[in-house]
């Protein structure tokens, strides 16, 4: 059910976007949330909180697997740069064109982006790893992150 909702989230942003290619995003996981309300019981602690117990479910997912998959050695460069002044934007809303542009703005993403999408260099591959490392980083808490909705923010240095 998931992988369907995240695939459908996913072209809906690309329909929406004119985007010919589409390739899931960390901004699509959102729709998890919404999508599975109904469907699995959270013994929360208060009523009304499944939504967000899902959320952090996700949150917790990603930065798991942002562990095992991107190596440390590429995070100090990539948070240097921040720390040197770099500040992107990401989002449902951002063309994956404009997101990719992102690893020629700050080289210091290459070398983690292209592990992430296997040599893929298209525009949909290369912004989805750029929003992966980026909320990686945030959620390991080495650089901040303006949520502007909720599927998209601002990161910047901490």
């Amino acid at each position: 059910m998931n992988y369907e909702v995240m695939s459908a989230n996913a072209l809906r942003r690309g329909l929406r976007l004119g985007e010919t290619y589409v390739v899931p995003r960390v901004c699509d996981l959102d729709a998890f949330a919404a999508a599975s309300g109904g469907k699995i019981e959270v013994e929360a602690l208060e009523d009304g909180r499944e939504g967000q117990v899902l959320r952090d479910l996700v949150k917790s997912a990603v930065l798991a697997v942002f562990r095992d998959m991107v190596s440390p050695q590429y995070s100090v460069d990539i948070v240097t740069a921040f720390e040197e002044g770099a500040v992107v934007s990401t989002g449902e809303d951002v063309p994956s064109v404009t997101q990719a542009a992102l690893a020629d703005q700050i080289p210091a993403l290459q070398p983690a982006i292209g592990e992430l999408t296997g040599g893929d260099t298209s525009a949909a591959a290369v912004a989805a790893a750029v929003e992966f490392v980026l909320e990686g980083l945030h959620l390991s808490k080495r650089l901040n992150k303006d949520a502007s909705s909720v599927s998209g923010g601002t990161y910047r240095a901490r």
